[in-house]
This record gives structure tokens, sequence and C-alpha cells, in this order.
């Protein structure tokens, strides 16, 4: 099921309901201080979480906190209609591997 993304689907309610965005740096848990404070910094909380993102379809995971904040403010600060509906595709696809954790 997480291979092909059906775990994603109740966050379409989310999207329904405006408290989600598909695209949109996603939810962090409440235990990922490093990621908080990182995103905290960056304005990344300005924003409303999303289903998919820039760091998503890079590959870039909660196991990096720094990098992961970063590349969500950058996305945030150029996003474009455009990049919107490309980060949806790719996503659809299959790039990226998600929020995944390396071990």
């Amino acid at each position: 099921m997480r291979r092909t993304k059906l775990d994603e689907l109740p966050q379409l309610w989310n999207v329904l309901k405006g408290e989600m965005s598909l695209v949109g740096p996603r939810p962090c848990l409440f235990n990922q201080t490093d990621l908080i404070n990182e995103r905290a910094v960056r304005g990344v909380f300005d924003s409303r979480p999303g289903i998919t993102g820039l760091a998503q379809v890079s590959n870039i995971d909660m196991s990096t906190p720094e990098l992961l904040a970063e590349t969500d403010a950058k996305m945030l600060a150029s996003l474009r209609v455009a990049d919107y509906f490309n980060y949806i595709i790719q996503t659809v696809s299959g790039k990226g591997a998600g929020d995944r954790i390396r071990s």
C-alpha cells in the first residue's frame, strides 16, 4: 500500500477541507523537534502542509532535518503553478521515495 501511495488517500480529505494542500511541506510529527526548529527558523510553517513537494520528488527524507527544511523553504519561495502540477505528476509517476526514513 505504501509503495502505491494509497495510504495518502485519507489526506485528500484534509485537502478538500482546506487543512492541507496537494503540494507543500510534508507534515512533521510532534517529536521531530530538529525538523520543527529548522522549519520554524525558515518560516515554513507559514504555509499549509502538503501531500508532496520538492523534497519528496528529490528523495530528501526526514532523517536530514536541516536539508529538508531548507528544501521546503526553497520550494515555497519559488513555487509557480507549473511547479505545483509538476510535483504532482512526478509523485503520481513514482518519482521520489516520499518521506521514508533512512536507517
